[in-house]
């Protein structure tokens, strides 16, 4: 027969665990020496000193003043000084350090600390500027399909958008008017960007064909093959003769514009590339990934310079200030402004709780941001001041879950906004012309304080 083990609760166990390592090393320890007074004293003062030094100097100038203080009034009534004189003594003033005078007349110590010990200047959050609000003033229809798309003309009098009915329409902007439809891929239309210094027209799509299209003859002239999958994105450098391609195979791709050659593969993301813009300056090339992170590359040497990990979400916008040197990102967490050349974190615009698919920016500083659930947000730039939030009906005919903003720019004057929808319409907002600060505003909270690294 074997001896049943009585069982002990963990309590116990532990206790009796702590007990024997106790007695096991308590004769290593032997008698802990006496504190020694002087040293500990010393400590103190040093700490005293290093957390204090600036308040104990300032204490001891307080006390030196007020003995200068009170030496000087008993001066003046030792050599019976006339009333007249007494009251110009009492206005005199003391220099007490550099940059720090104080009335001889100040009685009451706190008012003496108060201006002494000068308080550091507090944090505050800078006024927005006022904005004007935007409105909806005109709707275009003629896509069969969701509205992916839209790059406006360098000209200022078109632009371009590209669809899921796999055409690519030019309509006028000053009228809204249909001027071509360009047909040539066989699935949907996702990137479009127009050279500013040749007459073409750039064009991308899950087909994973990228076009060029000389605009003189409305006729596709080169076709870029490389990837391997759906391409979601494309931007034009600005004072080089390079492409720039993204999409779904993880990798950016970097063309020749003439020779069609793929200059560079920029590898290193792990999930699809959602958006890429270009810029004259370093970094070159920016890329923001459904693998949350935003990477920026030197085109010169094919290679990622950093790689920004603050998203927690994906990335599916990112966007160049036309005048700071900045960029902003946009993700379902939060909508990020960052510093150029290394991606120098500046602050979160947060409060635009959806799936955030677009950017725009204007140089008067009005930042949109347009989502999955046809919401836009209008922000101050600077501040961060989220000041007006959209919400445009769908077209009549569509449900409400066809309300999506897929993508959006600002004509060149920044003074219209051109969105494209899931409802298969393109809408341009403009500024409100009646609106004024005191019809509309700015609640403006300065209690709310932002980390701001300018």
């Amino acid at each position: 027969m074997t001896e049943e083990v009585q069982r002990h609760s963990v309590h116990t166990l532990v206790f009796r665990s702590l007990k024997r390592t106790h007695d096991m090393f308590i004769s290593n320890q032997g008698t802990l020496p006496a504190i020694d007074e002087t040293a500990e004293k010393l400590k103190r003062l040093v700490k005293a000193r290093d957390g204090y030094s600036l308040v104990f100097d300032k204490v001891k100038q307080n006390k030196t003043m007020k003995k200068l203080q009170s030496d000087m009034l008993e001066n003046s009534s030792e050599n019976g000084m006339n009333s007249e004189k007494k009251s110009d003594a009492s206005n005199a003033v003391v220099p007490v350090a550099a940059n720090t005078v104080m009335p001889l007349n100040a009685s009451a110590s706190g008012n003496v600390n108060s201006s002494i010990i000068a308080a550091r200047k507090t944090q505050t959050m800078p006024k927005p500027k006022w904005h004007p609000p935007w409105k909806l003033y005109r709707v275009i229809s003629g896509h069969l399909g969701w509205v992916r798309c839209v790059a406006v003309e360098p000209g200022n009098e078109w632009f371009a958008t590209g669809s899921a009915d796999r055409v690519i329409k030019i309509w006028e902007l000053a009228t809204g008017k249909l001027k071509v439809s360009l047909t040539g891929h066989i699935s949907s239309v996702r990137g479009l960007a127009v050279s500013s210094r040749h007459p073409y027209l750039f064009s991308c799509g899950e087909d994973r064909q990228v076009k060029c299209w000389d605009l003189e003859y409305n006729k596709v002239i080169r076709h870029y093959h490389g990837h391997l999958s759906a391409v979601y994105t494309l931007t034009l450098h600005p004072t080089i003769d390079v492409l720039i391609t993204a999409g779904r195979d993880s990798t950016a791709r970097v063309w020749d514009m003439r020779t069609k050659a793929n200059v560079h593969t920029l590898t290193g993301h792990t999930n699809t590339v959602a958006s890429v813009i270009s810029q004259a300056a370093e970094p070159q090339i920016i890329t923001g990934s459904h693998d949350c992170t935003i990477r920026l590359w030197d085109l010169a040497a094919g290679k990622s310079m950093a790689t920004l990990t603050n998203h927690k979400k994906s990335v599916r916008s990112v966007i160049f200030h036309p005048t700071l040197y900045m960029f902003a990102s946009a993700s379902p967490d939060n909508i990020k402004q960052w510093k150029c050349p290394e991606g120098k974190f500046i602050q979160n615009l947060a409060g635009h709780n959806a799936i955030v698919n677009c950017l725009a920016v204007n140089p008067e500083g009005v930042l949109v941001s347009g989502a999955d659930n046809g919401t836009l947000h209008c922000w101050d730039w600077r501040t961060g001041y989220n000041f007006q939030r959209l919400q445009a009906p769908v077209q009549p005919g569509s449900m409400d879950s066809e309300s999506g903003i897929f993508s959006m720019t600002f004509d060149q004057s920044g003074s219209r906004l051109i969105t494209t929808e899931a409802d298969k319409t393109i809408k341009i907002y403009k500024e409100d012309d009646t609106a004024t600060e005191e019809s509309h505003p700015v609640h403006w909270r300065p209690d709310i304080l932002k980390r701001r690294k300018y």
